[in-house]
């Protein structure tokens, strides 16, 4: 005599694991666009942070002289294209602007909407006072306020 078993079958039904491809690519969607602005955000904290030994070179001619310098050479610093890093192209002390100062980003290995595009510092003061800097994006390649630090928008 044959005894027939019943086996319960284990496992995730085609069903199942399609809900769960979903819900993943659902929260994918949210997930990327995020972590994009974040790099973002990152790429240019790499920009703001080159431009503080810039700054203060800047600042210490300004000091000096009484007058903004017109070219990196006459602040002191090296050449635009030798002024970069990781994500930043250059860093040009702008000539006959006195002072202005234009970071251009790479336009490779860095997000998209900032492929190319210029941050200007503008610096402004007179005799004795403090520098205050402005900061504003520049150029043909607008870089999306959203990755900009407050004190650029």
């Amino acid at each position: 005599m044959r005894v027939l078993r019943c086996s319960n079958q284990r496992g995730f039904t085609l069903i199942e694991l399609m809900i769960v491809v979903a819900i993943i690519g659902v929260l994918a969607s949210f997930a990327v666009p995020q972590y994009q602005n974040y790099v973002g955000r990152a790429q240019v904290g790499e920009a703001l942070s080159l431009m503080s030994p810039v700054k203060a070179a800047i600042s210490e001619y300004h000091i000096t002289h009484g007058a903004f310098p017109d070219d990196n050479e006459q602040a002191g610093l090296s050449a635009p294209d030798q002024l970069s890093g990781r994500y930043v192209a250059s860093i040009d002390v702008s000539p006959g602007e006195s002072g202005v100062t234009v970071i251009t980003m790479q336009d490779t290995s860095v997000v998209s909407d900032l492929a190319g595009g210029t941050l200007v510092f503008d610096p402004n003061g007179e005799g004795g006072e403090g520098i205050n800097w402005e900061c504003r994006v520049g150029g043909d390649n607008e870089i999306d306020p959203k990755f900009l630090p407050s004190e650029c928008r």
